[in-house]
């Protein structure tokens, strides 16, 4: 009896989790117990368990006696998670030797092209999805384990900030995936200071920390 709970509470909580990051569930949505179960077609037990589990992980706020707040993203919050992100993937590029980083950067290429076809037609859900792929690989290539986790605990809330970006994206398809081109040059030749200077400008950090703006994130 357990072990199905357990399984029902972790299928409530991907697919809730889903809702909210394709923004099924906005942000300021009032999520209910009852509706939910009725939807994912299994008891309230499961529900509320993984709405427990949400909270926990910032993703909403639960109001007793009437549901669920979907949370929206603070400018601290994306400030602080653009802060992570960045010390993530340069630390990555550091760390990599060359082959690790030559291998890397020739397997993004398939990406990118990816990258440029979802943006031209306006997939930003797949745009999105690419984009977190793309960042994840910096990291990834030190091939440190714990460094990754780390990255992934952050990866779905880059996601859905980036499909949300949808307007802003439009505007300069091209120039977004140059940017992401010159920070696969900058890692595959090793020179990390370089690309954490790119990197820096293109999570718009600067203008976060000096003019408390949102950072893009992608």
């Amino acid at each position: 009896m357990t072990a199905n709970r357990t399984t029902a509470a972790d299928r409530a909580h991907a697919g809730i989790k889903d809702g909210i990051i394709k923004a099924k569930y906005p942000p300021g949505s009032m999520l209910s117990e009852n509706e939910l179960a009725a939807e994912l077609e299994m008891s309230r037990t499961p529900v509320r368990s993984a709405l427990a589990r949400l909270q926990d992980e910032g993703w909403v706020t639960i109001y007793p006696q009437r549901g669920a707040l979907v949370r929206d993203f603070t400018a601290e919050e994306m400030r602080e998670s653009a802060d992570f992100l960045h010390a993530l993937e340069t630390a990555g590029i550091q760390r990599a030797d060359s082959t690790r980083r030559q291998a890397m950067a020739k397997a993004q290429e398939h990406n990118l092209a990816a990258q440029h076809k979802a943006l031209t037609t306006g997939d930003y859900a797949g745009f999105a999805q690419l984009a977190t792929e793309f960042h994840r690989a910096f990291v990834e290539v030190a091939g440190n384990s714990i460094m990754l986790a780390a990255y992934d605990r952050l990866r779905e809330r880059q996601n859905m900030v980036i499909a949300k970006s949808g307007d802003r994206l439009a505007k300069a398809p091209a120039d977004v995936v140059a940017e992401h081109r010159s920070l696969m040059e900058h890692a595959r030749d090793g020179d990390w200071d370089a690309f954490s200077n790119a990197l820096y400008a293109h999570l718009s950090l600067n203008d976060a920390h000096d003019a408390g703006t949102r950072p893009t994130l992608h």
